[in-house]
């Protein structure tokens, strides 16, 4: 008996996997603070160069006084950020100017920050930016190592340890002596947060039902949105960057008792060989779900295999194969560039940024949770090209508004970011219904590489800020604007079944019948704790008639072939980790 089979007998959403999902949208809640909190500890303060210079030579000058005679002033009166008077010995008459030579200084009142306290301004300035990019680096390696790392040592026990990475590291950052150090703390914090997203997608997947995974997902997801929107409150209360990354940081430690209740993944045990031990966890989520399962049942269970996948060559060989790789390698760069790139920009729409931000975080909960009904009500092709279209026209317009209207941007920038959003989540379904299942997992690998490759660039993006304030909308919004037009090239897969082979597209795979949900795949009944199941279910599995309710996304993924549906321990699952 295969574990798809079983899981059927034991409650495919049960009480056991909504205790699952509930335990880890905690994780997700908390990843959040260490992607975005960095816009909120680096922000502008005023500034100028260090007079401290002309002190030294006695003079009993007053502030003002000191002022006038070492700072430049700019055509409104206010001062230079970042020249200085160049001094002249003996002499008190200064025309030209030069760089800060002894740092800056800061509104005493305020509480320190990353910008105050490393001096992250003037020509340090993009040093910001660059440690971002760092951050999202750091994703990019911890899903090279993190992720074939979950395949031999299981989702729970890297979930136990990426999580206490992230607590040490983010709180060690805390304590960071210089900005080089809390680069590299960071750094391997990217890197936590990308064994966390790839465990807990595979712990999920494997555990719960195919009809409910989308569910899941999204519900995950959503919780990621309300830690976005919690984030703001986090960094309003507290404005010293040190307590901030402390804060921030240490409630991941505090999930140290996971190490009792979070269970390990009966179907990796399997494919490990440990099957006493996958028996023991099996019955306890039948014990939690109210259901019973006979030794009969579990004596049948064996360690389960994955047919063999094709290669990456495979998708350049036709051109049809090539089509749909370059296209969808281009939408997921495009929406993890365009994503981050409008997220970090939350202080530059004109109102009061906390507020932006938990608006920002806000929006992604309904904005995520409509996929589910929209990819079935217009097709999956139609709401990802939709998305990217809205999001590129929003970035395109933005620019051209004045400053003087800040509301009116920032109502379009929350336009956009929900619309952004809900692409992420069209994207991981429709990528993995529209690659055939020999070079699925390939093809999802090399889009999710692209997509960290635009996360890596996207803070590099605001850097063209200096060349003019409106570039870096303008490239963002063509590239979305590109990215969905490539979208109306691909086929349709909504209604469509999954294809196999390498030999056609799918689009010229039809369903021969209506796909079933999962209730018209057979009820399930229960009988004083006996489990029965309609002959129906037999027939749906062997027919591959499953749920086409956006639960493809993790189907297809997970299996190599529709009639091993649930018999793989979704391998390689660092392809296809959420990047929020």
């Amino acid at each position: 008996m295969e574990f798809g089979d079983l899981l059927k007998v034991i409650g495919e959403f049960g009480r056991f996997q909504k205790l699952l999902v509930f335990l880890l949208c905690f994780p997700n809640f908390l990843t959040p603070f260490h992607m975005f909190g960095q816009v909120f500890i680096v922000m502008d303060t005023p500034h100028y160069c260090n007079p401290g210079w002309i002190r030294k030579l006695g003079l009993n000058l007053t502030k003002e006084q000191e002022l006038n005679l070492t700072i430049p002033r700019k055509p409104d009166g206010s001062l230079e950020e970042c020249r200085m008077f160049t001094p002249v010995q003996g002499s008190l008459q200064f025309n030209a100017t030069e760089k800060c030579r002894d740092g800056w200084v800061y509104p005493e009142e305020r509480p320190p920050t990353l910008l105050t306290e490393f001096n992250l301004v003037c020509e340090r300035e993009n040093l910001n930016s660059i440690s971002q990019s760092i951050l999202m680096a750091g994703v990019l390696v911890g899903a090279l190592v993190f992720g074939p790392l979950s395949d031999r040592i299981g989702s729970r026990n890297m979930i136990l340890f990426t999580l206490l990475l992230m607590g040490s590291f983010g709180v060690g950052a805390g304590f960071a002596p210089n900005l080089y150090v809390f680069i590299a703390l960071r750094f391997v914090v990217g890197s936590a947060f990308a064994g966390i997203s790839i465990s807990m997608a595979a712990l999920s997947s494997e555990w719960v039902g195919a009809s409910y995974r989308p569910l899941a997902m999204i519900v995950t997801h959503c919780c990621n949105g309300l830690g976005q929107a919690a984030l703001a409150g986090l960094a309003y209360g507290i404005r010293d960057w040190r307590l901030y990354q402390v804060v921030g940081s240490a409630p991941a430690l505090f999930l140290f008792f996971y190490i009792w209740i979070l269970p390990s993944s009966a179907r990796w045990l399997l494919t490990r060989g440990k099957i006493e031990e996958a028996k023991k966890t099996i019955r306890r989520a039948a014990s939690i779900n109210k259901r019973s399962v006979s030794e009969e049942l579990l004596n049948q269970l064996a360690p389960e295999k994955k047919a063999k996948s094709g290669n990456i060559l495979d998708l350049f060989r036709k051109a049809h194969l090539r089509k749909l790789i370059l296209i969808m390698a281009w939408v997921w760069f495009v929406d993890s560039l365009v994503y981050y790139g409008v997220s970090l920009q939350v202080g530059d729409f004109g109102l009061d940024i906390y507020m932006t931000q938990l608006v920002f975080g806000a929006v992604e909960i309904p904005a995520r949770a409509s996929c589910i009904f929209l990819l079935e009500w217009i097709g999956r092709k139609k709401c990802q090209a939709g998305w990217l279209l809205l999001s590129g026209v929003i970035c395109l317009i933005i620019p051209a508004i004045p400053k003087t209207f800040p509301v009116a941007v920032t109502v379009l920038a929350v336009i956009g970011k929900a619309a952004l959003s809900a692409s992420f989540s069209t994207t991981y379904v429709f990528s993995a219904e529209v690659f055939p299942t020999v070079v699925r997992q390939t093809s999802l690998g090399l889009c999710s590489m692209s997509s960290r490759i635009g996360g890596i660039l996207a803070p590099l993006v605001g850097l063209l800020n200096e060349v003019h304030p409106a570039i870096p909308m303008v490239l963002l919004g063509a590239m979305a604007l590109a990215g969905g037009i490539l979208c109306f090239f691909l086929p349709e897969t909504r209604n469509r079944d999954l294809q196999d082979d390498t030999a056609v597209s799918p689009s010229s795979q039809p369903s021969e019948k209506p796909v079933h949900n999962s209730v018209e795949n057979g009820p399930v009944e229960e009988k004083g704790g006996d489990w029965t199941a309609e002959t129906t279910i037999k027939h749906a599995a062997e027919s591959g008639q499953w749920s086409i309710h956006s639960n493809t996304l993790f189907r297809a993924v997970a299996n190599q072939t529709p009639q091993d549906e649930e018999a793989s321990a979704f391998p390689q699952c660092c392809l296809l980790a959420p990047i929020f």
